[in-house]
């Protein structure tokens, strides 16, 4: 049972606030159609929604399903599993299925040659090298298949609730399914946990052995800020992308898949973040600690627990047009027992504009509560009692 507590918080024609966003506004477009089949574009700093198309549907992600492979690496690295320095074997399976002789995207490392972390890392983030990618999995984790495994523990531990992952690549697999959504919400955990690495997604080129590969992602050879992430494309799945770029310090993610053509998923990702660049603002809506409201806590010294985010809670939204709406709920389990300590996450705050942009604030006790006498712990189980029978 889901107890859901309502705040609304209406914005019109607020002098303050609108001379800000609608600063040299002048017949601003209040829509965007794109020709991706699926599409995401995410505000990173809040993980506002503001654009979503068949976002949640599954399809196959190609070499897109990638950044899992290096989230996985990258976990391992930060947590001294692994150095960048470890060499790593490529194996006659790696080499024969996603290097030289597979015929697909490859670093080229020949056969039980050995090669360092830091390479293959450039490999996979570059090169889109498949066999880089198993190279990374069967050292690992001893076969490819026990990497995926680990792929599909480690969605989970991340939020990826649909995701699954049949191998390391992105090649065709039965169970190798994202979507839009779950592409936006790993880019922007990687560029957050992942910071001293970030920076491989923006670089151009990589030179290994011989071979000199340009970075296949079309954005960043564009003037719009962008420095990463990801392309990818099979028969199955058309081409896709999950891009990134930063203006004025505002971070954006884009995400499409399922484009007929490679110059399509450059031009729907460019468009996609232009447009949400131009188009939105972020608005303060509580400041860190605020208390933004509170949640009833059955059985305890008191009714009800504050609850207030633990930064500020901001809000992207479209600049226009100026008479939105903002609404926002309090969501959590019910019911909420006591102990309560001060600094546990009990709730989260969710928001939504008439415009459907959406964000959701994770929200702390801003104190704690005990167990109450009996005589209240009584009380409320049988109050509690009564509503559970009124509402079958």
């Amino acid at each position: 049972m889901w107890k859901t507590r309502s705040i609304w918080l209406v914005i019109v024609a607020i002098a303050g606030l609108l001379a800000v966003l609608l600063q040299n506004a002048e017949a601003a477009e209040t829509g965007f159609a794109t020709k991706a089949p699926h599409a995401m574009l995410m505000d990173a700093e809040t993980g506002a929604i503001l654009y979503q198309h068949n976002a949640d549907e599954l399809f196959p992600p190609a070499s897109m399903s990638k950044l899992m492979t290096l989230e996985v690496l990258f976990r391992a690295i930060k947590e001294g599993r692994v150095k960048k320095t470890d060499e790593y074997k490529m194996s006659v399976n790696a080499w024969r299925n996603g290097g030289a002789p597979s015929g697909t995207s490859a670093m080229m490392v020949p056969v039980n040659t050995t090669v360092t972390v830091d390479e293959l890392i450039q490999g996979v983030a570059v090169q889109s090298g498949n066999d880089a990618a198993m190279c990374i999995a069967e050292n690992m984790a001893g076969t490819e298949g026990a990497f995926a495994r680990m792929m599909n523990e480690e969605a989970r531990r991340i939020g990826l609730k649909k995701s699954t992952f049949g191998n390391s690549t992105g090649l065709p697999d039965p169970h190798q399914l994202m979507t839009a959504r779950e592409l936006a919400i790993l880019a922007r955990y990687v560029i957050r946990e992942y910071p001293d690495f970030y920076p491989v997604f923006s670089q151009k080129e990589f030179r290994y052995r011989q071979h000199r590969f340009i970075n296949r992602n079309p954005l960043l050879f564009l003037n719009i800020g962008a420095d990463g992430m990801k392309t990818g494309h099979i028969a199955a799945a058309g081409y896709g992308l999950v891009g990134s770029a930063v203006q004025d310090g505002k971070r954006l993610i884009v995400v499409v898949s399922g484009l007929e053509k490679a110059d399509q998923r450059k031009d729907e990702a460019a468009k996609l973040l232009t447009w949400g660049f131009q188009s939105f603002s972020a608005v303060k809506l509580f400041n860190a600690g605020e208390i933004v409201g509170q949640a009833r806590v059955w059985g305890g010294k008191t009714w009800y627990v504050p609850l207030a985010a633990k930064g500020d809670v901001m809000f992207t939204m479209p600049k226009y047009p100026a008479n939105q709406r903002i609404s926002a709920e309090i969501v959590y389990k019910a019911p909420l027992k006591p102990p309560v300590k001060k600094g546990d996450q009990v709730a989260t705050l969710r928001i939504s504009s008439s415009s459907s942009a959406s964000a959701e604030v994770p929200l702390y006790a801003t104190e704690d509560v005990s167990n109450g006498g009996i005589v209240r712990q009584g009380v409320d189980s049988l109050v509690l009692m009564a509503l559970r029978r009124l509402a079958l």
